[in-house]
């Protein structure tokens, strides 16, 4: 399969069924802090929740609803990105991601979330791709501001996460818009 460099030793791969093992091994090194704002460390406990979860992805790319993409750094998985949902008649496209403490500050989500979105926008005619973040979460914001996304709005107390109600900030780029932005 393909592997498309992120620069400085990190990779971006296909996050396939088979590489379970190594999903559950960065949700573990990560644990407490990716589950800070997203449910995914609560979703893969174990080889079998792991395995579930990618095998979710992998019939979700064969009706082209989804797609998920690992990020290693110096061979290890250290994160990923991913189109959550996809919609291709309508044009649209839920992109998220998430990275282990020890790989954080690097700038590999931003440069991954590119690869992501060019594909999405060239390949399959995705006109507007979506960052759905918690409020809180500084650093996802962050990169949407990288990306050239702009702020749509706040759905307040949209999501339930650990029993606390978090409100949820919606970015958007257009694929006129992305295209500008990377011609510059």
């Amino acid at each position: 399969m393909y592997s498309i460099s992120l620069g400085s030793g990190a990779e971006l791969r296909p996050l396939e069924p088979w590489r379970a093992p190594e999903l559950l091994a960065n949700m573990d090194r990560g644990r407490d802090f990716i589950g800070r704002f997203i449910v995914l460390p609560d979703l893969i406990t174990d080889p079998a929740s792991s395995r579930a979860f990618l095998d979710d992805y992998a019939r979700k790319a064969i009706i082209d609803a989804g797609r998920i993409a690992g990020i290693w750094l110096d061979g290890t998985l250290v994160g990923g990105v991913l189109f959550r949902t996809m919609d291709i008649a309508n044009g649209t496209a839920e992109a998220g991601c998430w990275l282990e403490p020890a790989a954080v500050g690097r700038g590999l989500v931003t440069r991954a979330v590119r690869v992501m979105i060019d594909w999405a926008v060239e390949e399959r005619g995705i006109h507007r791709v979506e960052w759905l973040v918690a409020a809180g979460n500084a650093a996802s914001i962050a990169v949407a501001r990288r990306l050239g996304m702009t702020r749509d709005g706040v759905l307040r107390e949209r999501t339930n996460h650990r029993g606390e109600r978090l409100d949820v900030e919606v970015w958007s780029v257009l694929a006129p818009e992305w295209r500008a932005e990377r011609s510059q």
